[in-house]
């Protein structure tokens, strides 16, 4: 419409029935555009509804361990690592020592490469395996979310 005083623009707008609405203030002269405000904020609203509704949350799902963990306890982790890894999520493995347990650190090595070894293909490992502390953590994330 070009430049407009501001008189002759609210009576524009009240010609064509909706609103005058400032866009940039702080222009010289300042920015207004004719539109219908309620219908705009109503769009923004619905736009972000939808924006929320698409996006997805990963939670981290922890696991424990224990350098002693047998065979068929390690098997069934691994299964609930595997469904935590399935459904998105990313998961973090902590085997914790107790008493003595600290001395023996590739005991814990061994149930991180068995549990490695089980989820081959499904997961990928987010961060190596570290010490804090008494226990080792590690945590892993889906390999479907890992391509590019």
């Amino acid at each position: 419409m070009g430049v407009v005083s501001a008189a002759q623009a609210i009576q524009m707008a009240k010609d064509a029935g909706v609103d005058l609405v400032e866009v940039s203030p702080m222009e010289r002269p300042p920015v207004c555009r004719i539109m219908d405000y309620g219908k705009y904020r109503y769009q923004q609203a619905k736009k972000t509804k939808d924006a929320k509704k698409k996006q997805t949350v990963i939670h981290v799902k922890e696991v424990k361990l224990r350098p002693k963990t047998e065979e068929h306890d390690i098997q069934y982790k691994t299964e609930n690592i595997k469904r935590f890894l399935a459904e998105g999520n990313r998961v973090k493995v902590t085997i914790q020592f107790r008493g003595r347990e600290i001395a023996h650190p590739t005991m814990a090595n061994r149930v991180v490469d068995k549990v490695m070894e089980r989820i081959e293909g499904l997961g990928l490992v987010d961060q190596r395996p570290k010490m804090e502390g008494r226990r080792m953590i590690f945590i892993l994330r889906p390999a479907a979310a890992s391509k590019p």
